[in-house]
C-alpha cells in the first residue's frame, strides 16, 4: 500500500472495532439466528447499525432495554447471559502486536480512541481484552470517545468537533484511522490527516511516521 505523507502529527485517533480489536459479524449474526431472530442481519454491519442498534450506539437505550428490543425479536425465552453472549461474540481479540504498537506510540504521540459502541461491547468484551494485557482501555489512550456516552455517531461531523474541542487538538494535527469509508470521508472534510485501514492490516507504519 502506497505510503501517505504525513506531517506535523500530535494526535493519533483510532477506531475501535476492525482497526484495534479484530470483529466477527457473521459469528454475531449467527449466534443471535440461533436465539431465534430470524431477520436480524438487515440492522447490523461492520460499518454502522440501524434500527434499535442505531439507538444503542447513540446512548438512547440502556443494556436493560437493548436485551428488551432483543427479545421481541424471537419468541424464544432468553436469559441476559444469552444475550449478552450473542452480541459480544462480534468483537473477538486485540492483537499483541497492536498493543505493542499502541504501547511504543504513547511515548510520542496522544492516543485518543473515537468508536461507534455501546455498553456491552466497551463493558464486556473490551474489558476482558485490555485486561489480558494487564491494564484497562484507559492505559492504553489517553481519552476514550465513545458513541454512547457522547450521544453522538460517526459519521456525524459533530462527533469529531466535538472530540477536537474536548481534546484541545486541531484537526490538521491530528491522524485518524479507521476501516469505515464514510467515515474517513467526514475526517478528511474536516481538515484531519487520515488513513483507511482494513482489519487484518497490522498499525506498525505508525512507527515510521
Amino acid at each position: 500500500m502506497e505510503m501517505k505523507q504525513f506531517r506535523n502529527i500530535s494526535t493519533l485517533i483510532f477506531d475501535f472495532g476492525g482497526v484495534i480489536v479484530n470483529l466477527d459479524l457473521p459469528q454475531c449474526i449467527q449466534n443471535l439466528k440461533n436465539l431465534g431472530l430470524g431477520d436480524v442481519e438487515k440492522y447490523l454491519s461492520n460499518f454502522g447499525q440501524s434500527g434499535f442498534f442505531l439507538k444503542w450506539e447513540s446512548g438512547e437505550l440502556t443494556i436493560e432495554e437493548f436485551r428488551t428490543e432483543i427479545r421481541k425479536l424471537t419468541s424464544n425465552e432468553l436469559t441476559d447471559k444469552q444475550i449478552d453472549d450473542a452480541w459480544c461474540s462480534f468483537l473477538t481479540d486485540i492483537p499483541v502486536e497492536k498493543i505493542e504498537v499502541l504501547k511504543l506510540l504513547r511515548n510520542k504521540y496522544k492516543l485518543l480512541l473515537l468508536s461507534n459502541t455501546n455498553p456491552l461491547h466497551i463493558q464486556v468484551s473490551a474489558a476482558g481484552e485490555f485486561a489480558k494485557y494487564g491494564g484497562t482501555m484507559n492505559d492504553f489512550f489517553d481519552k476514550c470517545y465513545l458513541s454512547y456516552e457522547m450521544g453522538l455517531i460517526k459519521p456525524n461531523a459533530n462527533i469529531f468537533e466535538a472530540l477536537l474541542k474536548d481534546a484541545g487538538v486541531r484537526a490538521e494535527e491530528c491522524l485518524f484511522i479507521d476501516d469505515g469509508p464514510k467515515n474517513i470521508e467526514t475526517a478528511s472534510k474536516l481538515g484531519f490527516q487520515t488513513r483507511l485501514v482494513k482489519q487484518e492490516d497490522d498499525l506498525s507504519f505508525l512507527l515510521s511516521l
